[in-house]
């Protein structure tokens, strides 16, 4: 069934023409949905290219029971984020990874992707459609949710006849509330990626799996799982959203992405800054045993850019790690966000105006 969208269900603008934001306490945000005015959507059938695609307001839609999406989890999903700098425009942080990495997703689960330059126009118009709800500069990011899904009706295990390349967008704040840094668990009991599995693309099934270890995790006042190889058990993988480094020394090591791995665009980025600024960044299996020794411990993603661990807790034995001004996550943080929010030059071509 061809996808319709509900307009009933938008939250319609209801500001004055002439103000800059939309009603919102900016300084109460988390990372929760904000529902914003208007989303993109195009379509596509299997063997063509997609449509342009359109700007519509934000809703539910229509979708046939036999969706590709619904009956076998076809599909993806990306993130990332625009920000409001303090010279007025607003930006991209590296939006043509996020292209690329949704085409590599799409060839493994048997989709058409829109073009990289598909992609980047449509987050742009997107963004340009919902301005009023990017947060004023310090005060939070719009986060941006393109999907690729198949939603043409199919029965038997295959590739839809259709697919759908969507992006809605929300204001968020700090993806963990507390001030201080995460308490991870060691989880030995549940895999989230196997090796020749989807753990390398961002397939929609790969988070429905987390959410036990993750609901008991925070149940018993942990921030966040940490999963271990389903080969060996004897090496840190990924937390449950985010990729995982540690420090020694002048030695920052994280988990390769062969596979059972993100390859975060976050994570990128930081091995790179932290390469800059003098530290020998490795990529490679990371035992327990090193995760143990380690001095720092800290997390990166788009929705947490970068966040300290402070504890990890290995069975009844918990390990305390380096935090505050001082840790490298911190002065990595700083770097990073200074370049989003325009407050040191881009030398690194990573922003995109959105005009």
């Amino acid at each position: 069934m061809a996808l319709s969208v509900l307009l009933s269900s938008s939250p319609l603008l209801t500001s004055k023409a002439d103000e800059k934001y939309a009603n919102v306490k900016w300084d109460e945000l988390g990372f929760a949905l904000v529902p914003t005015d208007y989303m993109y959507v195009a379509k596509c059938k299997q063997g063509e290219s997609f449509s342009k695609g359109e700007i519509v307001p934000y809703g539910d839609f229509l979708i046939s029971p036999c969706a590709g999406i619904l009956n076998y989890g076809q599909g993806l999903f990306e993130g990332l984020k625009a920000y409001r700098t303090e010279d007025g425009r607003i930006t991209l942080f590296r939006p043509d990874q996020n292209a690329l990495r949704m085409q590599t997703g799409a060839d493994r689960t048997c989709m058409t992707p829109p073009s990289l330059d598909q992609f980047v126009e449509a987050v742009k118009q997107t963004v340009l459609a919902n301005n009023k709800w990017v947060p004023p500069p310090g005060k939070g990011a719009l986060y941006i949710r393109p999907l690729l899904i198949g939603t043409g009706a199919v029965l038997g295990v295959a590739s839809a006849p259709e697919y759908t390349f969507l992006i809605y967008t929300s204001p968020v704040g700090n993806y963990h509330k507390a001030s201080s840094g995460l308490n991870l668990i060691v989880d030995h009991k549940h895999r989230r990626a196997h090796s020749g599995g989807t753990g390398g693309v961002k397939s929609c099934t790969n988070y429905s799996p987390v959410l036990k270890s993750l609901i008991e995790a925070k149940s018993s006042g942990f921030s966040d799982v940490l999963f271990l190889d389903a080969a060996t058990g004897k090496n840190i993988e990924e937390v449950s959203t985010c990729n995982i480094f540690i420090l020694k020394g002048n030695i920052v090591s994280t988990p390769p992405t062969s596979g059972t791995i993100l390859p975060g665009i976050t994570r990128k980025s930081i091995s790179e800054l932290a390469r800059d600024i003098g530290y020998q960044v490795q990529e490679r299996d990371v035992s327990v045993d090193e995760l143990l020794e380690a001095e720092e411990v800290f997390c990166t993603g788009t929705a947490m850019v970068v966040k300290a661990v402070e504890t990890v807790t290995l069975h009844d034995k918990k390990i305390k790690y380096k935090t505050g001004e001082k840790a490298l996550s911190t002065k990595l943080h700083l770097i990073l966000t200074n370049i989003q929010m325009g407050v040191v030059e881009d030398k690194k071509g990573w922003m995109v105006v959105v005009e």
